[in-house]
């Protein structure tokens, strides 16, 4: 049965939010800017050793500034680009392409009461968030 990408997405936000599944993505980029800046700052005032203490204050603040900020797995799916939600999709559709479902009710139906499944489609998140974003995982209790 085919299934459109957006209700795989729909079960796969419920699977996380079930699952508890927070991440913090990575924005190397942001961190990246800030270093450059300061860098630039600290040159303009201090010369050379300015670029290296400007660099060194701005890569830890690049650091501390992204670090820590966890959002829900569920809002970061939502927020995908169509061509990664659609390769998301993909993975999780090989997952359950065997199971004997009509429609997307019945695979939800089917889903959520089978911890092997959740299990499965759940790392399945984890292993794309982590490949494709850099995303760190976390499982609240």
């Amino acid at each position: 049965m085919p299934i459109r990408v957006d209700q795989m997405i729909q079960l796969l936000c419920r699977v996380a939010q079930e699952e508890g599944m927070t991440a913090a993505v990575k924005h190397s980029g942001e961190g990246a800017l800030l270093a450059g800046v300061t860098a630039f700052v600290g040159g303009l005032l201090g010369g050379p050793r300015g670029i290296a203490v400007g660099g060194a204050v701005g890569g830890l603040l690049g650091t501390w500034m992204t670090s820590g900020q966890f959002k829900p797995v569920p809002q970061i799916l939502m927020e995908l680009p169509p061509a990664k939600q659609q390769k998301l999709c993909n993975e999780a559709i090989a997952i359950v392409r065997n199971l004997d479902w009509f429609d997307i009710f019945q695979l939800t139906v089917l889903v959520m009461g089978n911890a092997d499944l959740k299990l499965l489609l759940a790392r399945a998140i984890e292993r794309f968030l982590t490949r494709e974003l850099s995303a760190q995982i976390e499982y609240k209790e």
